[in-house]
């Protein structure tokens, strides 16, 4: 559950809405749901508030009257800045998406870059790039003359990978992450792309880095390609993802990420001409209290092994 974080642009509807989210606070969810209506009466243009609606809707038991919700939002908002269409994917109304919009990405990390590191960190036990790092170090010590980190968010994998790479470069999708990431100095340089369309067009790189990133991706067949020809031949590709307790390739989970199974994380390293060198499970995070289980994977470019 989160608040409404954008104005509808009526005062009015503001206050209802404000109401509304009083109301869900204190468990009364259909009544929150009935005033918000009310607001989304005056101002039938706001995507954000039918997005929320649809949260309210579900908290009331009311499926059917919440999937009405999240397709006018996004309906409203065919960029999705929301995640409605995840929403719609879980409660079975919608057909399954292969990855995260791009929109909903962005959005999420623009919103989360002030407080990220001190969250992730300081809250959420996060120490993926400390045993990245250990993992790249294990499977080849020395330096690189080229490191990308793709996904970098605010530096965290950067300033592990630093004191190995001659120049490092790094690349995101949010541009207040990537203003982050500037303040901590230990990039060559910084970019904003998007990882499913990453249009890169330097140098091959002796290592690439996706950190916590894939939680975002269901499918990884492309991405792993468009990876595989950004490696030289003897180059490391270093990632993680969160492992697929289930049966099946990889499936969005209830918090909007994505899970995978070791079984497709091999086959799509191998379909890519890529060879496993380490794959370790492990805890990557903390979340509502619980472990989440993950891998830490390096992988290599034909000559690597």
């Amino acid at each position: 559950m989160k608040p409404l974080q954008a104005s509808s642009g009526d005062l009015n509807a503001d206050r209802r809405a404000d109401y509304a989210e009083m109301l869900h606070a204190d468990g009364d969810h259909a009544a929150a749901a009935e005033l918000l209506l009310g607001a989304l009466e005056m101002t039938p243009q706001w995507a954000m508030g039918w997005f929320r609606l649809g949260e309210m809707q579900q908290a009331a038991g009311a499926a059917d009257l919440a999937a009405q919700a999240w397709t006018m939002s996004l309906q409203l908002d065919p960029s999705d800045r929301q995640g409605a269409a995840l929403n719609l994917q879980l409660i079975g109304k919608a057909p399954a998406l292969d990855a995260l919009p791009s929109a909903f990405v962005e959005t999420l990390f623009d919103h989360y870059a002030e407080s990220f590191d001190e969250s992730l960190v300081g809250r959420l036990g996060y120490r993926l790039p400390e045993m990245l790092d250990q993992a790249i170090r294990a499977a080849r010590p020395g330096r690189f003359a080229l490191a990308l980190d793709l996904g970098c968010g605010t530096g965290l994998t950067g300033q592990r990978l630093r004191p190995i790479a001659d120049r490092l470069e790094g690349y995101d999708i949010s541009a207040r992450m990537l203003r982050k990431a500037r303040t901590k100095g230990v990039y060559d340089f910084l970019d904003k792309a998007d990882l499913r369309d990453f249009p890169y067009a330097g140098p091959k790189a002796d290592l690439v880095t996706v950190a916590d990133v894939f939680i975002y991706v269901g499918a990884l067949g492309g991405v792993v390609k468009t990876i595989a020809g950004l490696l030289a031949t003897d180059g490391l590709f270093a990632f993680s993802v969160e492992t697929l307790a289930g049966d099946g390739d990889f499936m969005l989970l209830p918090s909007r990420r994505y899970a995978h199974a070791q079984h497709y994380v091999r086959e799509v390293l191998a379909a890519n001409g890529l060879s496993v060198l380490s794959l370790e499970p492990t805890v990557i995070r903390q979340d509502r209290g619980e472990h989440v289980n993950g891998l830490i994977v390096v992988a290599g470019a034909p000559n690597s092994a």
